[in-house]
């Protein structure tokens, strides 16, 4: 498939790769809203210079780009997604609570029992099928120090717990309707579909799921809004929007009473991994999201946008 042309500022730009599960997650929302959007595939593993060019470091997938600004996290992707077409909401009345709660266990506690559980030997082998035993190395040796400090549970343990998990899905299923918060999909189907993927794409490891029919039944409901409608896009392109776009900027502001003022040099670093701080000036902070203003030679000035969940705000000494 032939290259697309350079989008309009306003275009949604997705940054991902294939087999990332974080990005499954938002490839299925835009799908479930009938987005259109530009699919920019990025690498793996470090290096990613297009990647850092717009993020000034950060480099967890997927990244959402719009015109000069750039949305990090799939928390933060997920509420830009829902502004920018808030039908069907992502959040049902009635049910919004229940769907932020499930979202935020299925992306932290449910994600890291079912990746972890699906890239054990039998699985990374077939998952990393075809990479060159070099390839392979420079992969365990980048995910070894994107997951530096984490507890790592054995094999064992990570069985017991997914397995539980899943027990505990297909209960809720049960009661719940056809989705995972009642009779309307909600984020929270998407954050639970994102493990559940990760899982079927690994036959040697998938029949885990064995014995879990309603589980399998709503991940086919799930999975059948598909991608949205979606063109390819080169990363650098993708930079050179950014150049262009500056001066275009999503409205932010400091709100009063969080302890910074604008124009303050500060880092954002995530909290669980990937660890790696983005330096730049404050222009957006309220109890939600952080915004920082970065300067690079390729991509200008873009503002850098992280929720408040999972993020530590530091103000440079």
């Amino acid at each position: 498939m032939s290259q697309a042309t350079t989008p309009e500022c306003l275009s949604l730009v997705l940054h991902h790769y294939e087999g990332s599960p974080f990005s499954e997650k938002i490839r299925l929302i835009l799908g479930y809203k009938g987005l259109d959007w530009y699919s920019v595939h990025i690498p793996e593993i470090m290096p990613k210079p297009d990647v850092v060019a717009l993020t000034g470091g950060y480099r967890k997938t997927p990244v959402l780009q719009v015109g000069a600004d750039v949305y990090c996290d799939t928390r933060r992707i997920v509420d830009l997604l829902e502004q920018r077409r808030p039908a069907p909401s992502l959040f049902p009345a009635g049910e919004a609570g229940t769907a932020s709660m499930l979202s935020q266990w299925a992306d932290t506690t449910l994600f890291w029992a079912a990746i972890p559980y699906t890239l054990q030997p039998a699985g990374i082998a077939y998952a990393l099928k075809g990479l060159s035993p070099e390839a392979m190395k420079a992969f365990a040796v980048d995910r070894a120090s994107f997951t530096a400090g984490m507890l790592r549970p054995s094999l064992g343990d990570l069985a017991a717990q997914l397995k539980s998990y899943l027990n505990w899905l297909e209960a809720h299923l049960a009661g719940s309707g056809d989705f995972m918060a009642g009779g309307q999909p909600s984020v929270a189907d998407f954050s639970v579909a994102q493990s559940i993927w990760f899982i079927l794409r690994v036959p040697p490891v998938a029949g885990v799921l064995d014995g879990h029919p309603k589980l399998l039944a709503w991940y086919e409901r799930v999975a059948a809004f598909g991608h949205g409608r979606m063109q390819p896009l080169g990363s650098g392109a993708a930079v050179a929007l950014a150049l262009s776009s500056g001066g275009r900027y999503a409205e932010t502001a400091v709100a009063p009473g969080q302890g910074l003022e604008a124009g303050t040099q500060v880092t954002v670093t995530p909290t669980d991994y990937g660890r790696d701080p983005v330096p730049g000036m404050l222009v957006g902070l309220d109890d939600s999201e952080v915004v920082l203003a970065r300067e690079d030679a390729r991509a200008g000035r873009v503002h850098v946008h992280f929720p408040r969940i999972g993020f530590a705000l530091k103000p440079v000494a």
